[in-house]
């Protein structure tokens, strides 16, 4: 069978009645676990895992491609309406979605990041059928030097993007490479920065961080605050959504610029490729990106459609992007494909070229599944249910917020299964609430931890497979050029900024 008749036959499969009923609920599960600040798609296919003993295995992973998918969009909902993202690769997204939703914008916001999910979502998809095979073989050309400066550039755009306030910014970073240094040292079975307590061995989660550094942050501050940041009014006293105040202005899409689109898609799908690199440096590099190259960087920050269109194409595109080195080599793409890789051994699949070659039949309808997710299901949820998402703001502030807390807990408990990491967030809660109201970028501290690991990693591999001789990072062709990729972003952004400068907001899950 060949490419083209294979993936011909996995967009017949979903014409079968119960495939279809099973990804539109998997999509439908997958969006409400994106949505809910502490649920996580992770969480949702982890959930699936033990059905997937009495699923079809084309069920299985065509169930399994909707939740990635949907709960990658989900996370904009309320990181719009409320300022909470649902997902981490949704932090840029609240930046912009939630000023346009306080300028009474709300419905434009949601429209236009469904919309860039969209293209992003069908773009990965096309480029996971057409190219996933030499995208594999390109992806293995960057070794452990390049890794390492990708991420390095990754961490001074997410500094530099703090426009009037790096200092801050190096700070923040510099928090976030310091916590996720807590625990097992990544090279040695040795424990560190313990304090004595063995309860620290197992470090710090990520998801306690950013329940806290977000969520309960947020509830803190509003209890704080006397004023509301929106007035919470009577539902019948909001002024009436229509599904068509949903639909992207043909002019605004005009402004953003089909370009924004696909570079931003490309950029979103080339970071997927690379292992562990995950949604949210897809989101953020092409957010910085899509600052970098606007006629108007004063916006953002302010309630920018441009950088909503570009965190939201970059990290849903990243979804098919995440899956080449998962579905090529067995190595996940990101923690959502992890458990997707559980999936695919359970059933006796072994991932590699034999079954992307022997195999093709059972594949071929998740890559479907992808497109069909992006293309059809973002926009028919964004209009049957996106009137009621605006509507959140209508929930009395002290119901809202006292819910968000309990499943925010909850979920950190879910996500962890431990008490202690359920602490921990409220600790990281008061602690972003502190920086948050000192300046500080909590955006930069939770980027600087997610990320700490992996660079410290591949630093020290790069400099032991060396004899600890540092001329490797400038002698790797790979590590040189996106060092070089660095340099220019500093010159463009902080040696030369432009006429007109905004300094990026850091108040995700604030007003």
């Amino acid at each position: 069978m060949s490419g083209l008749e294979g993936i011909a036959a996995g967009f017949l499969a979903l014409t079968d009645p119960v495939v279809f009923a099973y990804m539109v609920a998997g999509f439908l599960i997958g969006a409400f676990f994106g949505a809910v600040p502490g649920l996580t798609a992770v969480l949702a296919v982890a959930l699936l895992l033990p059905l997937t003993y009495s699923l079809d295995v084309v069920t299985a992973l065509v169930m399994c491609a909707s939740i990635f998918m949907a709960g990658m969009y989900a996370g904009s909902i309320t990181a719009t309406t409320i300022n909470i993202p649902g997902a981490p690769s949704s932090m840029m997204t609240a930046i912009e979605g939630h000023a346009l939703m306080k300028q009474g914008q709300g419905a434009s916001a949601l429209g236009h990041a469904a919309l860039g999910s969209m293209i992003g979502g069908a773009i990965g998809a096309v480029l996971l059928m057409a190219v996933s095979p030499f995208a594999a073989r390109v992806a293995l050309l960057i070794q452990t030097p390049g890794k390492f400066a990708l991420i390095l550039f990754a961490l001074v755009v997410i500094v530099i993007a703090q426009r009037g306030a790096i200092a801050k910014g190096i700070v923040a970073t510099g928090l976030g490479l310091m916590i996720a240094t807590i625990g097992i040292d990544v090279m040695q079975p040795v424990a560190r920065l313990t304090f004595g307590t063995d309860i620290l061995v197992q470090g710090i989660d990520m998801m306690p961080l950013i329940i806290g550094t977000f969520a309960i942050s947020e509830l803190l501050i509003q209890a704080e605050d006397a004023k509301e940041p929106y007035t919470i009014r009577p539902d019948a006293s909001l002024p009436k959504i229509r599904r068509r105040d949903f639909i992207p202005k043909l002019a605004e899409i005009r402004e953003i610029g089909l370009l924004t689109y696909l570079k931003s898609a490309v950029i979103g799908y080339g970071i997927g490729v690379l292992p562990g690199a995950g949604g949210s440096m897809a989101a953020f590099v092409a957010y910085a990106e899509s600052m970098r190259a606007s006629k108007h960087p004063e916006r953002f920050g302010k309630g920018s459609r441009e950088g909503i269109a570009a965190a939201e194409s970059a990290n849903n595109s990243m979804c098919g992007g995440a899956f080449v080195p998962m579905l090529t080599f067995g190595i996940p793409g990101d923690p959502t494909t992890a458990v997707v890789l559980g999936v695919l051994i359970i059933n006796g699949l072994n991932p590699g070229p034999r079954l992307m070659e022997q195999q093709f039949e059972l594949i071929a309808p998740m890559y479907a599944a992808l497109f069909v997710s992006a293309v059809l299901l973002i926009p028919l949820t964004l209009f049957l249910l996106g009137p009621y998402c605006v509507r959140i703001v209508a929930i009395r502030k002290a119901i809202l917020y006292a819910g968000i807390a309990i499943v925010a807990l909850v979920g950190a408990y879910a996500a962890t299964y431990s008490i202690f990491q359920m602490a921990l967030a409220i600790v990281f809660g008061v602690l972003a609430c502190f920086l948050r109201k000192q300046g500080y970028p909590s955006v930069s501290l939770l980027l600087g931890f997610i990320l700490g690991p992996d660079l410290e990693q591949f630093f020290r591999r790069s400099l032991s497979l060396n004899d600890g001789n540092p001329m490797v990072f400038l002698t790797s062709p790979d590590s040189l050029f996106f060092l070089g990729l660095t340099v220019v972003f500093i010159w463009f952004m902080v040696i030369r900024p432009p006429r007109v400068v905004a300094r990026l907001p850091e108040e995700v899950g604030g007003g």
